[in-house]
């Protein structure tokens, strides 16, 4: 190398040290670069979109092909930098060893840290456009590259460790949460409460979203037909069980609108409301929530009747009632069920039933109650309490503070509740 001027050795140096960078921020770029943002690129015809996803497609390759030539580069350049010093300053330990720290320096600062770090921040920018100079390089260099990887491999196997079989890895229901909740930014709130809502179905059961027995609506058919018509008036179902004397012993499930043609004409009577019935579909408590969207698709009913081991019915659930846990609950199309709805005041309170179900009331309120546990608002309190209140009480679960207001027959009827703070 001495036959070359030092300005010559001088530019190899500072070119190669720009080939290492440009090696070491490919390689973190490649690694760094989200797959599923890189196959949305590829669908969209993004430039060198396909080229980076058929070099990540031999990952091993690239790799051997990336660190290769990064260690030959880092190797030559210090044996140039080490030409030089001699060269000028003359054989010396001292030379020497300034020598080699300050191309270490310039290494590990110009072609490690500084592209690696802008790698990592802007793989999509930087992969892209740099796989359209690294597949041909890869090319041209395919045999001195795979003849390194068969006596890698053959090390491996030595060592017992067998990379043919090597398991794809599987995102879990946790980890694409994870993901949801980390790109939230990317997100809209209401897509990213639909795709959070949808992770939880997983362990989420019928028992959840039903309307509870004490609040469901139904038709005793043994009442004056002038009370059913009063009843079906004031109901905003759009179907209604039908029971005699007792919801335990349901006749069949009522379409309300299957009665307009019969109260327009006058004959609504008993004997019409029985024709009118259908066979009322029973599912048992437990049924998980998707488990049961599927059947409702395969079987449509307006209504099931959730049941317990005894046969005794426990609530009612709806396909709306699943679709309302995706995506949240829908307006009333009744003008004067508008203003039923909770709400905060000014001051950030709220005045609940304690009979109205958690699930329901996180939604609504935008709370964060735990739902694993009870399922109505009567219930945590009274977990959490381990006892029945004789009067009024504060409280706090989690983040949200509660005032119990009102106890009748040792249960909970009302309860203020304070806005959780953000």
């Amino acid at each position: 190398m001495n036959a070359f001027p030092l300005w010559t050795q001088l530019g190899v140096i500072v070119a190669l040290l720009l080939l290492s960078a440009f090696f070491s921020i490919s390689e973190t770029a490649m690694v760094a670069l989200n797959r599923h943002r890189l196959k949305h690129a590829v669908r969209q015809g993004a430039l060198g979109a396909r080229t980076t996803q058929r070099l990540l497609a031999r990952t091993d390759q690239l790799l051997s092909f990336l660190l290769i030539g990064n260690s030959l580069i880092n190797t030559v350049i210090s044996v140039l930098a080490t030409s030089i010093a001699l060269r000028v300053f003359g054989v010396h330990p001292s030379v020497l060893a300034i020598a080699t720290a300050g191309i270490a320096f310039l290494i590990i600062l110009l072609s490690e840290i500084t592209p690696k770090i802008a790698g990592a921040t802007y793989p999509e920018k930087i992969a892209l456009p740099v796989s359209l100079v690294l597949a041909p390089l890869m090319r041209i260099t395919r045999p001195f590259v795979g003849c390194l990887n068969l006596f890698a491999s053959g090390l491996l196997r030595l060592l017992r460790i067998d990379t043919r079989h090597a398991q794809t890895h599987r995102l879990s229901i946790d980890e694409l949460r994870a993901m949801v909740l980390e790109e939230s930014h990317f997100l809209p709130y209401p897509h990213r409460r639909i795709l959070l809502n949808l992770f939880d179905l997983e362990h989420t059961s019928v028992d959840d979203v039903m309307t509870p027995r004490t609040r469901i609506e139904a038709l005793d058919f043994n009442a004056p037909i002038e009370h059913l018509l009063q009843q079906l008036d004031a109901s905003k179902r759009h179907a209604l069980p039908v029971y005699e004397d007792d919801i335990n012993r349901p006749l069949g499930i009522l379409e309300v609108r299957k009665t307009f043609a019969a109260r327009r004409a006058g004959l609504f009577q008993h004997e019409r409301l029985r024709a009118l019935l259908s066979e009322p579909c029973f599912i048992p408590s437990g049924t998980p929530v998707f488990q049961q969207l599927q059947s409702f698709q395969k079987h449509p009913h307006p209504v099931a009747l959730v049941v317990d081991e005894y046969g005794e019915v426990q609530g009612l659930v709806t396909p709306q009632d699943i679709i309302e846990e995706l995506t949240g609950e829908f307006a009333s199309a009744l003008p004067h069920l508008q203003g039923a709805r909770l709400r905060w005041n000014w001051r950030g309170e709220c005045i609940a039933p304690g009979s109205m179900p958690l699930r329901e009331l996180n939604r609504t309120l935008s709370l964060q109650l735990p739902v694993r546990g009870p399922k109505t608002l009567n219930g945590l309190i009274l977990e959490a309490l381990r006892e029945i209140p004789e009067g009024e009480i504060c409280l706090k679960i989690g983040h949200c503070r509660m005032h119990v207001m009102q106890i009748e027959n040792q249960v909970i009827q009302t309860v203020k509740l304070f806005r959780e703070p953000e």
